[in-house]
């Protein structure tokens, strides 16, 4: 068995305290060795015994790491990710990727130069109502899709003083809430031939994007992926009509509730859903509540982990990340142009 891959990571916010640290806390092929963060008092409460940087550079050249985990702003994605890969690490990057096509494009010629494993973090992938949708399209259960709606939409009607909604490029929600629906879109039916976009800074005094809605446009089928900050219900999730049946799925999986709420990813069943969670299959003339998969955000973990020990395929990897990155591209000209674009990637 491989040695637990030594890891650091970059900053110690949501990203960080939520989606990543509880993974390399429970999952025996990782060792947290290092943090760097601002808050020195908040990590050593957190993490005691761990090393923590106030830099994050210094952090790259000095801890004892095989692996950098970035979770700092977008805008420091490339620059950080460059650097450790400079220098001989491997690269976890939340998403996105980098915040310019031209930027990914480095970073996946440079990982393959030094031969570093370079991901991204589209965690998503491992949704249980994502993996559900895909589970019925193998089965054949929906026929041929026709139209496949895609939201995550929540109640945020006041913008907030963070750095996710400052005036800069990739903040909002596009560069946020877009990269999660746009890898899944891409991973079901690929790249799309055309794009129509809507990108709008909706709230009063909003400074960033804070809705957005995509058509992705193929030759036998319409993709709508949507984000806004103004529904107050349930997040009508999933709607995806074929020929033979309609499946449709509200709510969001329950993985960040539970992870948010310090609950950590150790028993089996910790990230499934309850049966009021469920969604529906509706076929001509009937209607039947579909269980929704067993999702779980620690399998991109593992398989970075095997990435990284035994040379395995990345699951989700950087040219996929950089394929929605240029669909973000092409949705921030539609609008700037107001019209239809064809996709070239």
């Amino acid at each position: 068995m491989s040695n637990p891959i030594r890891t650091a990571v970059i900053g110690f916010g949501l990203s960080a305290r939520v989606f990543h640290l509880p993974f390399i806390q429970a999952l025996a092929g990782f060792r947290l060795s290092a943090i760097s963060s601002s808050q020195f008092e908040a990590v050593r409460e957190a993490y005691p015994g761990i090393v923590c940087f106030s830099d994050a550079k210094q952090l790259i050249d000095q801890a004892d790491c095989d692996l950098v985990v970035i979770t700092a702003p977008n805008q420091a994605h490339f620059a950080l990710a460059h650097y450790a890969l400079s220098q001989g690490k491997h690269v976890l990057v939340e998403k996105p990727l980098t915040v310019t096509s031209q930027e990914a494009r480095q970073l996946i010629e440079l990982a393959k130069r030094t031969g570093k494993v370079l991901a991204p973090f589209h965690n998503r992938r491992w949704d249980g109502d994502f993996l559900t949708v895909k589970q019925l399209m193998q089965q054949g259960q929906l026929g041929e899709i026709k139209l496949f709606e895609s939201h995550f939409d929540r109640f945020r009607p006041v913008p907030q003083q963070r750095w996710r909604e400052d005036a800069q490029i990739g903040s909002g929600i596009l560069y946020d809430l877009g990269p999660h629906l746009i890898d899944q879109a891409l991973a079901l039916f690929g790249p799309p031939e055309a794009i129509t976009a809507r990108v709008l800074a909706m709230r009063p005094d909003a400074q960033a994007v804070d809705y957005f809605h995509l058509q992705l446009h193929y030759p036998d089928k319409e993709v709508v992926l949507h984000a806004d900050p103004y529904q107050a219900g349930p997040n009508p999730r999933f709607k995806v009509q074929g020929d033979k049946a309609t499946y449709i799925k509200f709510g969001l999986d329950p993985q960040e509730e539970r992870l948010r709420a310090g609950i950590l990813p150790i028993e089996s069943d910790w990230a499934g859903e309850t049966a009021q969670q469920f969604g529906t299959l509706y076929l001509p003339n009937e209607s039947k509540v579909i269980a929704t998969q067993m999702g779980g955000y620690q399998h991109l973990f593992i398989n970075i982990a095997d990435a990284i020990n035994n040379n395995a395929p990345l699951q989700v990897n950087a040219e996929q990340a950089l394929m929605g990155i240029e669909i973000m591209e092409s949705a921030l000209q539609s609008q700037l142009q107001g019209r239809t674009l064809a996709f070239r990637s």
